[in-house]
């Protein structure tokens, strides 16, 4: 039968939050800690259901990235890759190599933005990113604002449909470690929830 291997990507593959590494990488640690105090209020609003864990997202991410030009952005991503190599899991890259050496299709279906997993993905033999998206404006430079939902939960499993209609035909393995992982495993044959083994 054919298999598709669905990783998380933030505390599955990883041991940080990307999201956050990547803040403190492409706009500076003191930056960052100094944006503390924001961070900590909008993350906290979505908490108690002020704004939605899009929302809330996506003014962090407006209030780092807005304005700047697609072309700087990616080259941060791209020189990302060796901070992900850092704050990988000890067994995550021979999990991987696992799953494509048995002819899988393996694939990371992330929260996190598609811009800085796509590289790293790419580098270590995996075609597939679905994750969130950022959106550009006229002039290739971004908005702040995502392109697409926040790849989570439900629209996990909407944008694996999206991929592979036919997932019924498919044995889907899927590995994840939160809440916002569930719903992709219930519709999985297999699961690695908070483990790699």
């Amino acid at each position: 039968m054919k298999r598709i291997v669905a990783f998380d990507f933030d505390g599955t593959l990883t041991k940080k939050d990307s999201f956050i590494e990547f803040i403190k990488f492409s706009r500076g640690k003191v930056y960052f800690y100094f944006s503390l105090p924001y961070i900590v209020v909008v993350w906290s609003l979505s908490k108690i259901k002020v704004l939605t864990t899009h929302n809330a997202k996506e003014k962090i991410f407006i209030y780092f990235y807005k304005g700047m030009s697609k072309t700087k952005f990616d080259k941060y991503c791209d020189d990302f890759i060796e901070l992900v190599n850092e704050i990988l899991r000890d067994d995550a890259k021979f999990t991987i190599e696992k799953h494509l050496n048995n002819q899988s299709k393996v694939l990371i279906v992330s929260a996190s933005i598609e811009n800085w997993i796509q590289p790293w993905a790419t580098a270590n033999g995996i075609k597939t990113v679905l994750a969130t998206q950022v959106e550009i404006d006229s002039r290739d430079n971004l908005t702040g604002r995502f392109s697409s939902l926040n790849c989570n939960k439900e629209e996990k499993v909407n944008r694996l449909l999206q991929k592979y209609p036919n997932i019924k035909d498919w044995h889907l393995t899927v590995y994840g470690d939160t809440v916002g992982d569930k719903a992709l495993m219930k519709i999985a044959d297999k699961v690695f929830y908070k483990t790699l083994s």
